[in-house]
């Protein structure tokens, strides 16, 4: 029929099929919606062996344990793009896909939610707060020495539920996680990115498609937000270039300021007893290098012995 609207251009999103994964597929959905009327994003959940192995403590998994089973997916042609949290992704290149786009950056913080509705300072001692998170350990154990930490996994809200419940007295989450879920309300504190250094891609999404996949490529590129990609690929060679990942206990966190990187990175020993601090500015016009002298100067500090890294 002449005149009649040509068929929309299906484009299958693979995410994980939690809550929050879908919260943060339908980011990605919204903005490829915006950027061009005449594709079609459906989402596609997949199961990964991170959330099928529900009783493995999180410092006992290697990064990409999350993204693994979607990016064999998308490989095999059974999804277009997919979703990721930026911090599940491991730091190095992937064979058969590339970044697309790094999605508009939520809170990179983390929020401390507790049944006292109290600020971290002002815990009692004894407190107990649950995280499955190496580096959250360590800095509870460097800011609150006299608070118990106890490992507990599942996700946003059922850990939120191990408060109401008093399984724990608290626990430390993703300021964006609550966010997306709507349970920003939970927080008694969020914490300073400063000193509470956040995870290297906390907060942000990653969009991958199949290497030479250009039409993928474009329309994945919609998501696209150039600071933040900035700050993230600062964040990932640091990961990169100091060798740590889910089990030890380092952290990074870029954002841009008056036209530079403005980079925080740590490395602790996993009780906290002791933690390396560096910071300094980079050029957001080539985040990688800037990410890599952090690593270099946090190394110099002697972060290789806290981290098993290079």
């Amino acid at each position: 029929m002449a005149g009649a609207r040509p068929p929309d251009r299906v484009f299958r999103i693979g995410t994980r099929a939690s809550p929050l994964a879908r919260a943060q597929a339908a980011e990605v959905v919204a903005a490829v919606r915006a950027g061009d009327a005449g594709v079609r994003p459906e989402v596609v959940t997949l199961s990964t062996r991170g959330d099928r192995d529900r009783d493995a403590p999180l410092s006992s998994m290697e990064r990409g344990m999350f993204v693994r089973e979607i990016n064999r997916a998308l490989a095999e042609g059974a999804v277009d793009a997919a979703v990721h949290s930026a911090k599940d992704l491991p730091a190095g290149p992937e064979e058969g896909v590339s970044i697309a786009a790094v999605s508009a950056r939520a809170d990179p913080r983390d929020a401390l939610v507790d049944r006292w509705d109290a600020p971290l300072a002002d815990l009692p001692a004894g407190a107990r707060l649950g995280t499955g998170s190496p580096r959250r350990t360590a800095l509870l154990g460097s800011l609150r020495p006299d608070v118990e930490v106890v490992p507990i996994r599942g996700n946003v809200g059922t850990r939120i539920a191990r408060v109401r419940s008093g399984e724990v007295d608290g626990v430390v989450v993703a300021a964006a996680g609550i966010v997306r879920l709507g349970l920003a309300a939970a927080a008694a504190e969020m914490l300073d990115p400063d000193v509470f250094i956040p995870d290297a891609g906390q907060g942000a999404l990653i969009v991958q498609v199949r290497e030479g996949d250009r039409e993928a490529g474009r329309i994945a590129a919609l998501a696209d937000h150039a600071e933040s990609r900035a700050a993230v690929g600062a964040e990932r060679a640091f990961l990169e270039a100091i060798g740590g990942g889910c089990s030890a206990p380092v952290a990074v966190h870029a954002r841009l300021e008056a036209g530079r990187l403005r980079m925080r990175a740590m490395a602790a020993a996993t009780d906290g007893s002791r933690v390396i601090r560096r910071g300094m500015d980079g050029d957001p016009s080539d985040p990688g290098a800037g990410g890599r002298a952090l690593a270099e100067a946090l190394l110099a500090a002697g972060a290789d012995a806290l981290t098993g890294g290079r």
